[in-house]
């Protein structure tokens, strides 16, 4: 069975049918430049581990913003792709988005701190939530 497909029966579970999965998944379809990196990370991991592939996401997110690799996945298109999960307010997702991408944002006074002020309203308010210091 490819890994879209439905299943034959109604109780078989489908590793796509959880929502922190198909993320992942999405947002490689979404930003392509991820591609290389899931790839990587699906041979060492032997499948989608969505908490440990975004901690990789936001090390290559704010890199990107940093321009310290031209090759980075864009930042830009990333913080939307999130922008729009994050308003869907799906548990899997949101608890990827916010404990493995947001939590993990550079603090204050570290290089790419700022690129909390680029985030948009729905993440912005998850990230106050978690991170009201900042």
């Amino acid at each position: 069975m490819t890994p879209d497909a439905q299943p034959d029966t109604p109780g078989e579970a489908q590793p796509d049918a959880h929502p922190d999965v198909r993320l992942v998944k999405d947002l490689v379809a979404a930003v392509p430049a991820f591609g290389d990196l899931y790839e990587t990370h699906v041979f060492h991991q032997d499948g989608v581990l969505p908490h440990v592939f975004f901690w990789d996401v936001t090390q290559e997110t704010v890199r990107s913003y940093l321009g310290l690799d031209a090759d980075a996945p864009d930042w830009r298109r990333t913080l939307r792709f999130l922008e729009e999960q994050s308003t869907r307010n799906v548990p899997g997702i949101d608890e990827v988005v916010v404990t493995s991408f947001l939590e993990y944002l550079p603090f204050p006074g570290k290089p790419g701190h700022e690129i909390v002020g680029e985030l948009g309203p729905v993440l912005a308010a998850k990230f106050a939530e978690v991170r009201p210091a900042g």
